[in-house]
């Protein structure tokens, strides 16, 4: 399954607890788009989120975090991992 990295730019303010709250929103809808969100990481100086996720499509963490709290993403990577086996 593919996994991608969705970047949320200049959210100025934005807390990491801000962060978790909508993580947990994505949990709740996950399913609905056929996401599994993995991650995330918060850089609160620049106001960038991170967000991992595993999807069989590019756009499903997309429409997923419109349907939990509207924050879109700036970017997304199609990301590869070495499998460890």
């Amino acid at each position: 399954m593919p996994h991608y990295i969705d970047v949320h730019k200049n959210l100025k303010g934005i807390k990491l607890s801000d962060v978790k709250a909508a993580h947990e929103k994505d949990l709740n809808v996950q399913d609905k788009y056929g996401v599994r969100f993995l991650k995330y990481w918060v850089d609160e100086r620049t106001g960038t989120i991170f967000c991992l996720s595993e999807a069989s499509l590019k756009e499903s963490p997309i429409k997923a975090h419109a349907d939990a709290h509207g924050l879109l993403p700036d970017e997304i990577y199609e990301v590869l991992e070495e499998d460890d086996s």
